[in-house]
């Protein structure tokens, strides 16, 4: 059976399984701003089955209902018949790339995906984002590109060689004292450039527990972009890439700190499900990978005994919460720190609006999203907002920003290593006095 068939045959069987009843529109966040059946997953779904059964056909009009989907997953869920919108979702986005999209628009998507997932174009952004700091003043005018690109939120790991632009990190990081584990840390493309001191918490972290943490130079891209966004065969090629880069390592364990990217590679089964070579190979590999939050309460972490004495809120990453199912671990390390007093954020698991490429495609819908997050957040009276993926924490700190509100957004991880390193200071601290 070609991959092709096998594809559209399951398709069809995910198509059949939504019985119409409506519980995903309030849960959907483009229904609920809109009213409009077209913009529910149920209404979506409706399209997409038309479509297979030859009563409509990809136009203008039915291809902007899907375009406008966030991919968020918060209505699978609360579906009673377990539907999984986001394979039905990725698929449709697939037939509309081959059969439907224009050609040019096609290019520049396409195009816009490789360059945002590309170290070497994320370094040179890197750099006019210190061009931006200190000649532009106001971020908010600019082209909705290039206002997400240049907002001033990046973190860079601390060395990127001129030549290619890329953190250096160790391939291998020692376990600190016993040896338990053998893990492997996604590097990626956006997370390697622009969140370094995340990965290099998620190390510290990881480490402390006892984990070797091998970081492959060469595992990049993971794909999840271009899954998302219909781009199926680029994203099989990035997940091959990246199964053959942590191939000679023999991990036990693949962690990823960004949700986006954990929830693509914990569906390469899926992904590469026709594929000979690699079928049997991505099963393990999604078997193997686990959110960084996921993973430390899966061994048991150590719980810190400094204070850090700040309010947090946390914003659920949709592919965090909807995608892979992690919710409360991340709450339960954030309520282990001492001092870090936890606040519920009204609508923590709606999306902010970033949602991959969204922010940039849809600027409308997600400038309407990401106000009524910071609406939110700036209620709880929280002085840092803590979330477990990158878009998220780009989006939500750029809308901050422009407020001027003084919160800090990090992931849940780099609060808990930041309370060892200061638990490690005052015993340092203490030992000098005696």
């Amino acid at each position: 059976m070609s991959e092709t068939k096998s594809s559209a045959e399951n398709q069809e069987q995910r198509l059949l399984k939504c019985i119409r009843c409506g519980f995903c529109q309030e849960a959907c966040p483009t229904f609920r701003l809109t009213q409009n059946e077209a913009e529910s997953p149920r209404g979506r779904i409706y399209l997409t089955r038309s479509v297979a059964e030859g009563e409509l056909t990809w136009n203008r009009g039915s291809i902007s209902h899907l375009d406008a989907c966030l991919g968020c997953r918060a209505c699978e869920p609360v579906c009673p018949s377990g539907v999984e919108y986001g394979a039905i979702l990725e698929q449709a986005r697939a037939d509309i790339e081959k059969k439907a999209r224009p050609l040019l628009p096609r290019i520049a998507r396409r195009n816009l995906l490789n360059w945002l997932t590309s170290p070497r174009w994320l370094h040179l952004l890197v750099a006019g984002n210190e061009l931006k700091r200190r000649v532009i003043c106001r971020p908010a005018n600019l082209p909705p590109i290039f206002a997400w690109a240049l907002s001033g939120h990046w973190r860079p790991g601390p060395a990127m060689p001129a030549s290619h632009g890329r953190a250096l990190f160790p391939v291998v990081s020692p376990a600190i004292g016993t040896k338990k584990h053998r893990v492997g840390l996604l590097l990626g493309c956006v997370m390697r450039e622009m969140f370094g001191s995340t990965h290099h918490a998620t190390m510290q972290v990881l480490q402390r527990h006892g984990c070797e943490v091998i970081a492959p130079p060469n595992a990049g891209c993971c794909g999840a972009l271009h899954l998302h966004s219909g781009d199926l065969e680029s994203a099989r090629m990035r997940a091959r890439r990246l199964i053959d880069a942590f191939q000679p390592y023999n991990c036990e364990v693949i962690v990823a700190n960004a949700a986006g990217c954990g929830s693509a590679m914990k569906e390469y089964g899926d992904l590469l499900a026709g594929d000979p070579r690699y079928s049997s190979l991505a099963e393990e590999f999604a078997m193997k990978t686990r959110d960084i939050h996921e993973y430390l309460v899966e061994i048991g972490f150590d719980a810190p005994i400094q204070a850090l004495g700040i309010t947090v809120a946390y914003h659920d990453a949709c592919h965090l919460a909807h995608g892979q199912n992690v919710r409360e671990q991340p709450r339960q390390i954030l309520r282990a720190i001492p001092g870090l007093q936890l606040v519920e954020l009204p609508e923590s698991d709606t999306c902010c609006g970033s949602a991959g490429i969204y922010n940039i495609l849809q600027p409308k819908m997600a400038r309407r999203l990401l106000d009524r997050k910071v609406s939110f957040i700036r209620s709880t009276g929280a002085t840092v907002l803590a979330t477990g993926n990158p878009g998220c924490m780009a989006w939500i700190e750029q809308g901050l920003r422009e407020l001027a509100l003084p919160i800090r957004v990090v992931s849940p991880v780099e609060l808990l290593a930041e309370a060892y390193c200061q638990a490690a200071a005052s015993h340092d601290e203490a030992e000098i006095r005696l």
